[in-house]
């Protein structure tokens, strides 16, 4: 059972974290590039602050974005701007993340995020929690999928792992970590390759941060995942 409570702290403090964080860099550093390619560090703050609007809507029954394309403008307009500006940006729309959700809600309902995906209510708090998790390290500022939360990095190769089963395209694969297993792919008795590594490599890349070099495979080469 998911806990969105519990989730909505764990945002809080990943977010505290990366304002921390990210108020040591200068005006320079924020014009200078994230590791997402085509990005500035600009423009992952801006990401950031909103998709924390995207989710309030998502919360309060509305259309996540108005559309794709106003997305990218927005994350466009918004990532020049100095970092004392990114920042409060930041953190006002976190903030109106935390009360949209505090405020009483059926859990359990069905909620629609981007492309027709839908999924509950509850994992909302998840899903923002991710995405200010990994930007954070997508930042390049000294915060690595090593430092991740153990309990976020285990439920995000879950989540991910879950998201790539049944696609055709990817063999039936085997993940372990050395203590903790999960399975993806297409469907099969057996899987077809199986891939070893520290659960910061495996989530490195199921999430697309990492190449997977550093990941041990058997049976075939690594699998190619599809775009997130």
């Amino acid at each position: 059972m998911i806990d969105h409570a519990h989730d909505l702290e764990s945002v809080r403090g990943a977010t505290e974290r990366l304002l921390t964080a990210a108020a040591t860099m200068d005006n320079a550093a924020v014009t200078q590039s994230s590791r997402l390619p085509g990005w500035s560090r600009g423009h992952v703050l801006a990401h950031l602050s909103r998709n924390a609007d995207a989710l309030v809507n998502v919360l309060r029954g509305r259309p996540m974005y108005p559309s794709a394309e106003a997305r990218d403008a927005d994350i466009e307009r918004d990532a020049p701007r100095p970092l004392d500006v990114q920042l409060a940006d930041l953190s006002e729309s976190a903030a109106r993340f935390q009360e949209a959700g505090a405020a009483p809600a059926d859990w359990s309902r069905t909620v629609e995020l981007r492309n027709g995906v839908t999924d509950s209510a509850s994992r909302v708090p998840f899903r923002r929690w991710a995405e200010v998790e990994l930007h954070h390290v997508d930042l390049g500022i000294g915060y690595e999928l090593e430092d991740l939360p153990e309990e976020f990095t285990e439920r995000e190769i879950t989540f991910l792992a879950d998201r790539f089963s049944g696609h055709l395209e990817v063999p039936a694969t085997s993940l372990a970590d050395g203590t903790r297993a999960w399975s993806t792919g297409r469907d099969a008795d057996l899987p077809e390759v199986t891939v070893a590594g520290t659960p910061a490599d495996l989530l490195g890349w199921l999430a697309g941060r990492r190449d997977g070099s550093a990941l041990t495979v058997h049976g075939g080469p690594l699998p190619s995942l599809p775009p997130l």
